[in-house]
């Protein structure tokens, strides 16, 4: 038991340290992920057509919304500019 504790941090961590044969390769790890992702892809419910085609219309809409607006306040801030800039 002695003997145990004398050892070095060294040694300790030496004695932990994985063997090079222990590790899996980069494929085998690569295989698992992909395994893994795929489980997980089952377990997702995804939306029905309709849900996708309603939200696609919806962010469509809000999208050309926000367009319309950032060009009215581009082109009200430009006149404005325009204007303070004859008037100095």
């Amino acid at each position: 038991m002695a003997e145990n504790e004398n050892k070095t941090t060294t040694e300790k961590t030496a004695d932990k340290a994985p063997k090079k044969s222990d590790k899996p390769s980069f494929f085998q790890r690569a295989k698992a992920w992909l395994k893994t992702v795929r489980a997980e892809c089952k377990k997702v419910t995804w939306a029905n057509w309709e849900s996708v085609k309603q939200n696609s219309i919806v962010v469509i809409v809000v999208t050309i919304v926000f367009a319309i607006f950032l060009g009215i306040l581009d082109y009200a801030f430009s006149n404005a500019i325009v204007g303070l800039s004859r008037v100095l």
